[in-house]
């Protein structure tokens, strides 16, 4: 009986792994057009970097914890902020700020696997570090509608929802809501769109909200115009405005992200008809490498799967037509003594630059053709020994079926073309 994969993770076949290695492509080119550069953290830590500042429910329903021989207790990384505000604090005396990072790279969730969330995913993490200004809330969230935009997704069908933790403990506080019910409040508000109307307005009960303060939240997630009382969502705004990114942004009074660490500015984005879970998500956090031992540095950023956003892509119809194989030739063998002449060839195009697949052994020609189209390769490059007495090749192009004799010159021009 085959061993299945373990639950919850994936198998990246060739043409799974030409879409991550192209949406890593579009990753690394949006975040290095901002000049951020690319870091990598372990992909295990201490289990109490973590329990400093992610949330009980992070820790201890969704991490994947071991302990090593040493008594030690560690954890698969559920998500990658922690350990950069680690990495951070060990070099805090020798930065310099701000800094632009970012990483693309696995992650694990003990979560219910299900369309669009699996244990084990792919995930890229882009962090500002060091600056106080809300500009850099505004970089970061144009950064996030900058990458949507490059994959073909308008605004008509894709937003980020943007908020503010300070404003919304201001609106709180009003209310009469405040202390350690400010943080129950928080969760009871990140967790409204995960439940019915009627349970959650009775969790809302249970946590101590009187109805008047029930009602006056219900209230406050129908106004529009609240962030305009938020200095910070007014610098984010202008940003994307000077960017001609600001019709990706909608104002959402829900919006709390789930981690506690969160300071300042909080956004989620989605599509417009909310067939999916966020495609990213993030905000400020100012306190977090102080927490984990070092000075304090403020920080923002966000985290992007890569299973939503394929979803996404598919169901826009905008996902590319990316081939399996990188080769753009396959090299025929004729028959078994000319496999020196072919094998020569093959190395002579690979030293120019061309991607070639070699046949190793000898078979009919036309089934040599067939596997080449099948495998996506789109040239065949054919030399018998009229080709070789003639000093050239014949290449055929399989999309075309058309084929001709050429020089090796000209066959490198076009298969570098």
């Amino acid at each position: 009986m085959t061993i299945p994969a373990v639950k919850g993770t994936r198998d990246f076949y060739p043409e799974a792994m030409a879409f991550r290695t192209w949406l890593y492509s579009k990753v690394r080119d949006i975040s290095e057009r901002f000049g951020y550069q690319e870091f990598e953290a372990p992909l295990l830590e201490r289990l109490e970097l973590y329990a400093a500042k992610s949330g009980e429910e992070l820790v201890k329903e969704q991490s994947f914890v071991l302990q090593d021989r040493g008594g030690d207790q560690l954890a698969l990384r559920p998500e990658l902020t922690p350990s950069l505000a680690r990495m951070v604090a060990q070099r805090q005396a020798s930065l310099v700020l701000p800094a632009r990072w970012f990483s693309f790279g696995p992650f694990w969730r003990y979560e219910r696997p299900q369309r669009g969330r699996s244990r084990e995913f792919f995930q890229w993490n882009i962090d500002l570090l060091g600056s106080e200004a809300a500009a850099a809330d505004g970089e970061i969230v144009c950064i996030g509608a900058q990458f949507l935009r490059s994959l073909g997704l308008t605004a008509g069908e894709v937003a980020i929802h943007i908020n503010c933790r300070r404003l919304l403990e201001r609106q709180l506080a009003e209310m009469g809501v405040g202390g350690d019910r400010f943080r129950d409040a928080l969760r009871l508000i990140d967790r409204r769109d995960r439940m019915s109307p009627l349970k959650w307005e009775e969790s809302a009960l249970e946590i101590g909200l009187s109805a008047k303060q029930l009602d006056a939240l219900k209230a406050m997630f129908s106004r529009t115009d609240l962030w305009q009382e938020s200095d910070e969502l007014r610098q984010v705004v202008a940003t994307a405005r000077a960017f001609g990114l600001a019709d990706y942004l909608v104002y959402d009074a829900s919006i709390v992200r789930g981690l506690d660490y969160y300071t300042g500015p909080v956004f989620e984005a989605y599509d417009r008809e909310r067939h999916f879970r966020a495609i990213f998500g993030g905000g400020r956090y100012d306190n977090l490498v102080a927490d984990v031992g070092g000075d304090r540095i403020t920080g923002v950023g966000f985290a992007m799967g890569d299973m939503i956003i394929e979803l996404l892509l598919d169901r826009a119809g905008r996902r590319p037509a990316l081939p399996a194989t990188p080769s753009r030739v396959l090299v025929a063998l004729f028959s078994t003594d000319l496999y020196p002449q072919t094998l020569a060839l093959a190395a002579r195009l690979r030293q120019a630059g061309v991607k070639v697949e070699q046949v190793l052994e000898p078979d009919r020609l036309g089934r040599q053709v067939r596997i080449a189209d099948r495998k996506g390769i789109p040239y065949v490059a054919i030399v018998g020994p009229e080709e070789l007495a003639a000093g050239h090749l014949v290449l055929k192009n399989l999309p075309t079926g058309e084929q001709h004799a050429c020089s090796e010159e000209e066959a490198i021009r076009l298969l570098l073309s």
